[in-house]
């Protein structure tokens, strides 16, 4: 006789390709979470969490920010002012046309702000026009 073992639960995975896909990819993943590694229901886990990345990254993609809202995120971050970005953007009226948006930063401003505040690049460049 074979000792009772539970039976392990086969991976019933499918590519997600539905909003109603999804929605059950989720709720198995809050069921899975906290399982262990290297365990079949760790497995299913990880593979669910690449299914579920994948499809958000075609249906819900991250626009970059807006270059001027992480200036003023960063601001906000270390209790800066307007005159804190003049060694950055240069005098007061160029600090104020760029976050009032009627001047778009330039390749040197966009290396010092990178370089003095850590804003990253792509915050900086912004997305496309």
């Amino acid at each position: 006789m074979r000792p009772n073992r539970p039976r392990e639960r086969v991976m019933d995975i499918r590519p997600i390709k539905t909003e109603s896909d999804y929605e059950k990819a989720l709720a198995r993943i809050a069921k899975l979470m906290g399982a262990k590694l290297n365990s079949p229901e760790g497995d299913e886990l990880g593979v669910l969490s690449t299914l579920v990345d994948a499809y958000e990254s075609q249906h819900f993609p991250i626009e970059p920010a807006d270059p001027v809202d992480a200036i003023l995120f960063r601001m906000e971050q270390e209790g800066l002012e307007r005159k804190d970005l003049e060694p950055y953007l240069g005098s007061r009226q160029r600090v104020s046309e760029i976050l009032n948006r009627r001047r778009a930063l330039s390749l040197d401003m966009i290396r010092r702000l990178h370089e003095g505040l850590k804003i990253p690049l792509e915050n900086l460049i912004g997305r496309a026009a």
